[in-house]
């Protein structure tokens, strides 16, 4: 099954597709079996076909490379199937496949022999999908946990019920992609995915792997995107998995010092070994292939960067250098990002990296580790911090709204409000904001907007969209009744039409990883807790002028410099009544005036309405040979939520 040259990569830690070699794969009458163990003294294939039996079928050892290989007749595309493992040491253990396509159901832990007949209808998708991942390009991602996005009956959905549903809603709010949490095999639901069993094969929870393929297929069709959450960080321990997987410590570092996190109870692979560098980057490549996925948001990467992460002195190994840096998985990182720059040049590869750690998102030439993006996270803390506090004392941490662009630059960053802000008791979004319910709603769509307006791209976790007061909880679904409740609706519409901004105004994502893509029109208004700022894109044409009024308080005549005359649109407002606010604005724009102002030669009078954010459109009337059209419409839905080509676009269902 392997080759010299196989085996080579695979010990020199550069096989980029282990599982065509390894794993299970059906051949005329039967099925090819491989599996790395070293250790074993024995090994042997046992399922279905064999009645468990492990006498029936030993595996043969190849000469070098610890690989046992095995040709079982008779066996056949989903039939279940583990390998019996005995150690010199007599240590016998009954091991699901590293390398499975497919498992059975929980609570089984058995491997399934898997052969896909999915045929892909995404090829225009895929054709464009290089041109959708441009730097300069829009990038709204909509994170989704399959299991509780939405019930019938209580009981999950599958991939192919999931497919619609999942599909119409993003595409009605505008987002460019779904990420989906870990789609890979796991046995404890409570991890959300992120205790992973099964490294190349989607969990039965919803369905076979064509049903997985089914669901991205159907995004793909609706021109959204796919990226899926992969972990290479840690391992469960699960007796049937990779854990001890040969009477060694195989996948694991021996050490426990280097091999055991002590925050989640797993192991961490040895990233020093060839093997498993070769096993991780051919799970990672599997999923952009297979599953035609268009990126993947690696999970914990300030885990893997430093020895000494969440340890105390004593508890870690220094590096050769006696640094804390994790030299051999840096080494990974940047190979799976190289990797997957020559084989998918047009995926992402986005990093969840919490820390300062310089040049993320830059070239390993560069000596950066070469990631699409990486999650702000300061930006993050910053905004919802200062969100938390009472109006009457955010003038005392106004710096918390304008630090980010010190940074902002230095990475290609994507903006996170993620599932890991509304868990674990740290409430809802709506919930962490203060004021009675108007205030609270009134906030939340200044988190929206503040995301939407500040340089970056973007990731919300479903469920903001309906403004829901309740902490996320995996074992329910989201309380999609609030969408007939007018104040949760308006928030669903804002968000709609924030997206809709963001995608189609190029000044609004052109620039969102340029230094010149926000330049600030007034950032020291500590006293009334207001700030501005202009976003520009690649022409000079169009810049969108952005006001936060952080207050309750409305600021009536709040005069703004411009850099030049002519009118500003009001392209939204976030105390619009169609989404819930008081409906205080600028009557649809205002005019210029030559008064030198904030630095600029122009100057605007604006209404800014209490805790609420003002979009203005400017275009330069030297460079407008044209009446302005307005941007484009979101396009309108189809199926239960049409409505009549002359309706307002604000209205959702719900509304009357």
């Amino acid at each position: 099954m392997l080759s010299e040259l196989d085996l080579y990569l695979f010990r020199e830690g550069r096989h980029r597709r282990l599982a065509d070699v390894l794993g299970a794969h059906p051949v005329d009458g039967g099925v090819r079996f491989g599996v790395w163990a070293p250790g074993a003294r024995r090994v042997s294939v046992i399922g279905d076909f064999c009645g468990w039996s492990p006498d029936a079928w030993p595996m043969v050892l190849a000469p070098e490379g610890g690989v046992w290989r095995a040709e079982v007749p008779g066996v056949r595309p989903g039939d279940r199937y583990k390998f019996h493992i005995e150690s010199a040491s007599g240590y016998r253990v009954d091991k699901a496949d590293p390398l499975a396509r497919w498992s059975e159901p929980h609570p089984g832990r058995a491997s399934v022999v898997w052969q896909s007949s999915h045929r892909w209808g995404d090829d225009a998708w895929m054709r464009g999908r290089a041109a959708r991942h441009e730097r300069t390009a829009p990038l709204s991602i909509y994170e989704v946990h399959l299991g509780s996005w939405r019930r019938e009956g209580g009981q999950h959905l599958s991939y192919r019920q999931l497919a619609p549903l999942l599909a119409e809603h993003a595409t009605r709010l505008g987002f460019t992609h779904v990420e989906l949490m870990p789609v890979m095999e796991h046995p404890f639901y409570g991890s959300w995915g992120y205790q992973v069993t099964g490294y190349f094969a989607p969990t039965s929870r919803y369905g076979s792997p064509d049903d997985l393929a089914a669901l991205v297929d159907t995004l793909h069709q609706a021109n959204l995107g796919v990226i899926f959450d992969w972990v290479p960080s840690h391992f469960p321990a699960d007796e049937h998995g990779l854990g001890y997987f040969d009477g060694t410590h195989l996948y694991e570092h021996p050490d426990p010092r280097e091999g055991y996190h002590q925050d989640w109870k797993s192991l961490i692979f040895h990233y020093a070994r060839g093997e498993v560098r070769s096993f991780l980057l051919s799970s990672a490549l599997h999923w952009l292939r297979e599953f035609h996925a268009d990126g993947l948001r690696v999970d914990a990467v300030a885990s893997m960067l430093y020895r000494d992460y969440s340890r105390q002195p004593g508890e870690w190994v220094p590096n050769e250098h006696g640094g804390r840096e994790h030299l051999d998985a840096i080494a990974l990182l940047r190979d799976l990002n190289q990797a997957a720059a020559e084989d998918h040049p047009d995926a992402l590869v986005i990093a969840e990296e919490s820390t300062s750690w310089p040049l993320v998102t830059r070239g390993a030439h560069l000596g950066g580790l070469g990631f699409s993006y990486k999650w702000d996270m300061g930006w993050m803390h910053d905004t919802l911090d200062y969100l938390a506090n009472d109006p009457v004392h955010r003038s005392f941490h106004h710096r918390k709204t304008t630090f980010r662009q010190l940074y902002a630059a230095s990475e290609n960053f994507l903006l996170p409000l993620s599932h890991d802000e509304v868990v674990h008791g740290k409430g809802s979004l709506l919930g962490k904001m203060p004021g009675d319910d108007w205030q609270r709603r009134a906030n939340l769509r200044l988190l929206l907007a503040s995301q939407t307006a500040q340089t970056g791209k973007k990731l919300l976790f479903m469920g903001a969209e309906l403004a829901t007061p309740r902490e996320w909880s995996h074992d329910g679904e989201l309380d999609w009744a609030l969408l007939d409740d007018p104040h949760h609706a308006g928030v669903a519409a804002l968000l709609r039409d924030l997206n809709n901004l963001y995608t189609t105004l190029p000044a609004m994502h052109e620039g969102d990883c340029e230094p010149g893509g926000l330049e600030w029109v007034d950032c020291n208004d500590t006293k009334n807790s207001v700030i501005s700022f202009l976003r520009r894109g690649s022409t000079a044409r169009e810049q969108v002028l952005c006001a936060f009024n952080f207050t309750p308080v409305p600021r009536h005549g709040y005069t703004l410099g411009v850099p030049y005359g002519g009118r500003w649109r009001e392209v939204l407002s976030t105390d619009a009544v169609a989404y819930g606010g008081s409906g205080q604005g600028n009557l649809g724009g205002v005019d210029a005036r030559a008064a030198a102002t904030h630095g600029r030669d122009f100057s605007i009078d604006v209404t800014l309405p209490p805790l609420g954010a003002v979009f203005f459109l400017g275009e330069r009337p030297d460079l407008v040979a044209a009446p302005v059209a307005p941007p484009p419409a979101a396009p309108r839905p189809s199926g239960p939520y049409a409505q009549p080509e002359d309706a307002p676009l604000v209205p959702l269902p719900g509304d009357e």
